[in-house]
């Protein structure tokens, strides 16, 4: 793991290069394929079988030989699960059914809406063209072939065609365990009475539900008040047990702001601290053997922001993923934006197919605007100024 000492505030790019040189793959495990859904293939799988093994019928109907005659005697059936071995002549045909074994030199399957047919004969009343209706033996995939290459997401198809080869095991990267640790004497649970002073904790349920879009399900929440023995306590057990640890405020420089101190004290190695940027320039990253640990910004947008740009990508990276950061995408600009503050800017923005608007209520503390706008704007800190109908870069959120 590359070790930095940062002192100053450093600029996006540099903190999601620091990022990406420390996330590093999780273990690999093996797994049923059964359960494997959402997992990363930490190998390149290979098909231990043809598919079709053999070749099939894609339809109910005959198999014939494809000739100029329209009438065929029938002399026997083939259902799927049987292993036909009639041997046909060129005025027979088979009864055939739906991923049933095709007769060896049989080349053909008229659908049976396209026949008149009696118990021992059929009429084609619509001839098909020659190999019609037959699936030839590997038409999906030969034996031996690449299946999936390593690095891909395991989808409920990957599933089914995996099950399908008889594959019932596949290698792939664990699922980093994840906590989020939430601070603040002023937070209480939804649903309890609010007193005054007080604000209703919001930050953890959002960060589960973003962690869920990536395939984590499962993450555990540990609140503390804003004291530095509770929060280095709390921290030194949650080190032990996870390998990402987000932590929702107490990280700016306030009196009651015990976080970055708790971490140290724990022995974090601070990889940077402070972004370049807005909103969530008071973030912290470091990390303790392998263990990654980002403390975000307690205002909800900020924590949510920075949860894309940073968080996103490397609990991706460490997945396995092959794609780890939001995708970019271009759009006209519908409206001027300003940039004054000589920061990177991630506004919150409404896209369609071909413009993009900037929402009103960019505060670091609203979540309205955020709830319903579907992509950030990123304004790069270098530029001071977008003209209504420039094409500028959006990183979709929906």
């Amino acid at each position: 793991m590359l070790i930095y000492t940062i002192a100053t505030m450093i600029q996006v790019e540099e903190a999601l290069s620091i990022i990406a040189e420390n996330s590093t793959n999780m273990p690999v495990q093996k797994i049923q394929v059964s359960k494997s859904l959402g997992y990363i293939l930490a190998e390149t799988v290979y098909s231990p079988i043809a598919m079709p093994p053999f070749r099939q019928s894609a339809m109910d109907g005959y198999a014939f030989i494809h000739s100029e005659k329209h009438q065929y005697d029938i002399v026997g059936i083939s259902q799927a699960g049987d292993h036909s071995k009639i041997k046909l002549k060129e005025n027979e045909a088979v009864r055939i059914f739906t991923g049933a074994h095709v007769p060896n030199n049989a080349d053909t399957v008229i659908m049976q809406e396209h026949v008149m047919a009696t118990e021992k004969s059929i009429l084609i009343t619509r001839m098909p063209e020659q190999f019609a209706n037959v699936r030839n033996k590997g038409e999906q995939i030969g034996e031996e072939e690449v299946v999936f290459k390593a690095n891909t997401l395991i989808t409920p198809a990957a599933i089914g065609f995996l099950a399908c080869l008889g594959i019932t095991e596949v290698e792939v990267f664990k699922k980093p365990k994840v906590a989020i640790l939430v601070t603040g004497n002023e937070l209480v649970e939804p649903g309890e009475k609010l007193s005054k002073g007080k604000i209703y904790e919001s930050n953890s349920v959002m960060l589960q539900a973003a962690l869920q879009t990536i395939g984590i399900k499962k993450t555990k929440v540990y609140k503390v008040k804003d004291n530095l023995k509770a929060t280095k306590k709390a921290l030194k057990e949650i080190l032990k047990k996870n390998d990402i640890v987000l932590i929702s405020g107490g990280i700016s420089v306030g009196d009651y702001d015990f976080v970055k101190e708790a971490l140290l004290e724990n022995g974090v190695q601070e990889l940077f601290y402070k972004i370049n940027q807005k909103p969530g320039k008071p973030m912290f990253f470091g990390s303790k053997n392998d263990t990654l640990v980002f403390a975000l910004p307690g205002n909800p947008a900020s924590s949510l922001t920075n949860f894309y740009i940073y968080v996103y990508p490397a609990i991706k990276n460490r997945m396995g993923f092959s794609d780890i950061h939001l995708k970019k995408m271009l759009r006209k600009l519908n409206d001027n934006v300003t940039n004054t503050t000589g920061k990177t800017l991630f506004l919150k923005a409404l896209y369609d197919e071909t413009h993009v608007t900037v929402l009103n209520g960019q505060s670091s503390a609203m979540l309205n605007t955020f709830a319903i706008a579907n992509s950030l704007l990123v304004v790069p800190n270098d530029v001071e100024s977008l003209k209504k109908g420039q094409l500028v870069t959006l990183l979709p959120i929906d």
